[in-house]
């Protein structure tokens, strides 16, 4: 197959060059281009994934994304809800959440691994817009500091019963520590993932396997036991009231993409593995994280009588209190110890490397200037240590509770743009779009949909509407965004998703299978080559050019024009 570009007339006629722009494109893009390209390639931080760099199995893939889900704030959650309302309404909440952020994580995960592209690329083309979107970037930019902070507080309290450190010194060790792991990206991460996993996994299910079995009598103390605010009983608003708190993990979903876009191409060999590894690593995250959080509940329930309600949603505390029983005395603190430092060293090198992807996304689009990804890194750690700082492990919950009405706005917004508009009402175009130029600023379905969802939720969450409905926010959350979304679309008449209807080169995005092509041009800005998914023709000359010097380009120079019949820009 030739990998010359074959242009075609754009949808209509753009002004001829100016002169000298035939030779070399403008200069301030073209040192943006450069220094882009001089930016390891890595991260693939604003495009499309390439199918020359995707190498690894679909199980190698999604091991590595389920490394990340190593997180032990699943038990601090779920002992939270659990000592507050009870075993019961605890059980209910946690699967209730689950079923919810199965749901929506389905589709999403299926077009993050299908195309090989973030959530980020995903919302630009399922109902937000080119910078539509960057509302959402920044909402799971907070997604991923507020759970470094929460790893990172949990590891401190390690630190300090292990090693005496305070707290302040627990917090900063265990964000610098995160620093020289995520700077290389993708290659370092999976090895890490992969060979830590067995550990963490034996460290974490060992201890609950023998309470179980060597004391029944745990298993009946944990059911019964009725909570602080509870009867016993299960009740509606107790359940909705921790369900919230639960569905703040909705947004998950993103840094499990952030690995899944990596996912080899789908054939007829290989869609059995394939699937298994998208499901398992897509929406299947949540099924061990539900298991993570009634172990919590159930540990924190065990622990109770010794340590105290307060002490009891420390994972080590837990845990601590779970490997006294079963090993002695010398062993149970530094075993703890590893457990915790294990698993905040897998979930915070995620979190540190998703946050950074966002906040560059985002930074770029609005600023049109590429900053590079690891400026970004020490602006999440920063606000993560921030948050440390600030003891927000104690007010937990308060803060989850108020993040997942956002979280869920914005991922059922998108998961019904894609399940609604794409398959059933055929409004929203089926293959994603990202690139500027192709999209239009701002989409109304997604983002009036998503501020609609988010603004009515967050109200019910602080007694806006009533006491009687403020455990409903979560629900009006999802409900709301459901609805709205395709009534928006039909109401646009799908109008606003695409700027243009084709992107000036004649070769097929999708190659016969429907996998992205893997034809390759060369950039005629930064000289590097990408490829067919990540590049359109350009405006002023005879080329291809790519989607982050699309994204830099300033003076909008390469842009080609809107389609003759596309509406007028919301």
């Amino acid at each position: 197959m030739s990998t010359e570009p074959r242009l075609i007339a754009p949808d209509s006629h753009p002004e001829p060059p100016r002169a000298g722009t035939a030779a070399a494109p403008a200069a301030d893009t073209t040192r943006t281009g450069d220094r882009a390209a001089g930016e390891t390639l890595e991260d693939y931080t604003l495009r499309f994934a390439p199918r020359g760099y995707r190498r690894w199995t679909p199980m190698v893939v999604a091991t590595t994304a389920l490394g990340g889900i190593a997180y032990l704030a699943d038990f601090s959650i779920g002992a939270g809800i659990g000592l507050t309302h009870g075993t019961g309404n605890a059980l209910a909440a946690i699967g209730l959440a689950a079923a919810v952020i199965f749901l929506t994580g389905f589709p999403l995960a299926y077009y993050g691994a299908r195309y090989n592209i973030d959530l980020d690329l995903i919302t630009r083309g399922s109902g937000f817009g080119y910078y539509g979107s960057v509302l959402t970037s920044v909402i799971f930019a907070s997604f991923t500091f507020i759970f470094f902070a929460l790893e990172g507080s949990i590891m401190a309290q390690g630190l300090k019963l292990g090693f005496g450190l305070p707290l302040w010194l627990g917090y900063l060790v265990s964000t610098l520590m995160v620093i020289p792991l995520v700077i290389y990206g993708m290659k370092a991460l999976s090895k890490l993932q992969v060979w830590t996993t067995p550990v963490w996994l034996l460290l974490m299910a060992g201890p609950l396997v023998y309470l179980v079995a060597n004391d029944p009598d745990t298993v009946n103390r944990f059911l019964a036991y009725a909570g602080t605010d509870g009867d016993g009983g299960v009740n509606t608003a107790s359940v909705l009231l921790g369900a919230g708190v639960c569905l703040s993990l909705i947004a998950q979903i993103g840094e499990q993409i952030d690995y899944l876009r990596f996912m080899p191409p789908k054939t007829e060999a290989n869609k059995r593995g394939w699937w298994t590894a998208v499901v398992m690593a897509g929406p299947g995250w949540v099924i061990l994280g539900a298991l993570k959080q009634a172990m919590g509940v159930f540990l924190a329930v065990y622990i109770l009588s010794e340590v105290g309600p307060a002490a009891a949603t420390e994972p080590i505390q837990q845990f601590r209190g779970a490997f006294d029983a079963m090993m002695p005395s010398w062993l149970v603190v530094p075993l703890a110890v590893v457990l915790v430092v294990i698993s905040q060293i897998k979930i915070n090198v995620t979190n540190a490397y998703s946050g950074s992807l966002a906040w560059t996304n985002s930074v770029t689009r609005v600023t049109k200037r590429y900053p590079g990804r690891m400026i970004f890194v020490l602006v999440n750690l920063a606000f993560a240590l921030i948050l440390m700082e600030a003891d927000m492990f104690s007010f937990l919950n308060s803060i989850l509770g108020f993040y997942s009405n956002c979280a869920i706005a914005w991922v059922v917004t998108v998961a019904t743009d894609i399940m609604i508009n794409k398959y059933l009402l055929k409004l929203s175009p089926h293959a994603p779009e990202f690139r500027r130029g192709m999209l239009y600023a701002v989409n109304p379905v997604g983002v009036v949909a998503f501020v609609a969802a988010s603004g009515l939720s967050i109200a019910m969450y602080f007694h806006a509407l009533g006491d009687t409905l403020q455990p409903y926010s979560p629900v009006a959350a999802a409900v709301i965004a459901f609805v709205v979304t395709p009534l928006m679309a039909v109401a646009t008449k799908g109008r606003y998703y695409l700027r243009r209807t084709d992107d000036g080169i004649d070769e097929p995005l999708l190659d016969a299978e429907g996998n992205p092509s893997a034809t390759t041009y060369v950039c005629h800005v930064c000289r590097q080559e990408f490829e067919r998914p990540d590049l359109a023709a350009c405006l002023t000359h005879d080329a291809v050019v790519c989607s982050l010097c699309l994204s830099t380009d300033s003076a909008g120079d390469h842009l080609l024009p809107a389609s003759p019949t596309a509406p007028a820009a919301p």
